[in-house]
């Protein structure tokens, strides 16, 4: 068992600068513009997990900062329902929902898990943190939003991804919806910024480029590809 300070100190997150691309402009001309990778942009607005057993805290923290507008870190969260909860069973299997309905109540907000369809959350405009299973793996997620083809999720595994509404209901377990509800104020649910990591490829809007060129095609060193 590791100690509770080490454990808080791992928690802890470091941001670097964001990285320069170089791009050429007309008439030779440069100038460098800040770019963020596909993995950082994922992580944006989802909060990673630092532990094999942590995505309940990872998932609960997403869910109050980016989405009630109640910023909490992981870290705050986990150390939290590690105090109060089981820590064997919370090393074996990982925080419960138990344990994040017993640290949102503590803090004024009512919550509960709901057998109900999807596309209940559409109609009300509610994320929710849904367990789901994936290559034998079951994890919290938060459904951040959804359309009819696709489901947008903040995995604290892989970050803010979409996935598709059949695939997305084979690894749903137990098709259980956690929802904060019954709380004043606004709520933010199929957010532009959030979809805005996953969007659709546009195949069928493909147009000529090349007038381009000159403007946008970023410039590589050795080994930039």
């Amino acid at each position: 068992m590791r100690a509770p300070h080490s454990i808080a100190l791992a928690l802890a997150l470091n941001c670097g600068a964001a990285p320069a691309m170089e791009l050429a402009g007309v008439g030779g001309a440069r100038f460098e513009v800040p770019v963020t990778s596909l993995q950082a942009a994922r992580f944006a607005r989802t909060l990673r997990q630092q532990y094999d057993f942590s995505c309940g805290s990872a998932a609960l923290a997403t869910l109050l900062s980016y989405h009630y507008a109640y910023p909490v870190t992981e870290r705050y969260a986990f150390e939290q329902m590690y105090a109060s909860g089981d820590q064997a069973q919370i090393r074996k299997e990982g925080f419960s929902l138990l344990d994040i309905k017993r640290f949102l109540e503590a803090r004024g907000f009512r919550a509960d898990g709901f057998q109900l369809p999807l596309q209940k959350l559409a109609e009300a405009g509610l994320p929710a943190i849904v367990l789901v299973s994936e290559n034998g793996y079951q994890h919290f997620v938060v459904v951040k939003g959804l359309n009819p083809e696709r489901v947008l999720i903040g995995d604290p595994a892989g970050g803010t991804r979409a996935v598709a509404r059949a695939s997305f209901d084979a690894m749903w377990a137990g098709k259980l919806l956690f929802v904060i509800y019954d709380r004043p104020g606004p709520v933010r649910f199929n957010d532009p910024a959030d979809w805005r990591v996953a969007p659709r490829a546009p195949l069928a809007g493909a147009i000529p480029r090349g007038g381009l060129d000159n403007i946008v095609m970023p410039k590589h060193g050795p080994g930039g590809f």
